[in-house]
């Protein structure tokens, strides 16, 4: 459905600092630099971050969550505590499993540098 997804970020250089970190545990490349933008690219999709080109601020969505697929339980720790050591902010429950609607997720939530929300998610068999 998505063929990508791009978000703000006030500071380029710092986000990918934190991106480069964050996603190598989902086993992808570094960014791509491609000016005021930089792109991850994988086989489901891209991921990109950019300054505004109006030149304003970039602000977070309220409400919105951009959600990275892990393979394992294992590998969602390793992304949040990947997160948290890049300065990612920690929010809701830790790290773990939730259940509701037939579903068995697990789990972990992070705000980037920008405060945008972010969250790696692996589903478990019920």
């Amino acid at each position: 459905m998505f063929s990508h997804i791009m978000i703000g970020t006030n500071d380029l250089d710092k986000a990918k600092a934190f991106y480069d970190s964050l996603l190598s545990t989902l086993d992808v490349r570094p960014a791509k630099v491609d000016g005021h933008r930089i792109f991850y690219f994988t086989k489901t999709g891209v991921f990109s971050v950019t300054k505004p080109i109006n030149g304003e601020p970039a602000t977070c969505a309220n409400g919105g969550t951009i959600g990275f697929a892990a393979n394992s339980p294992e590998q969602v720790d390793k992304w949040h505590a990947a997160g948290v050591a890049a300065g990612g902010t920690p929010i809701e429950n830790p790290p773990g499993i939730r259940e509701g609607a037939g579903n068995k997720l697990y789990l972990a939530y992070l705000r980037d540098l920008d405060g945008n929300k972010i969250c790696a998610m692996h589903r478990m068999a019920s």
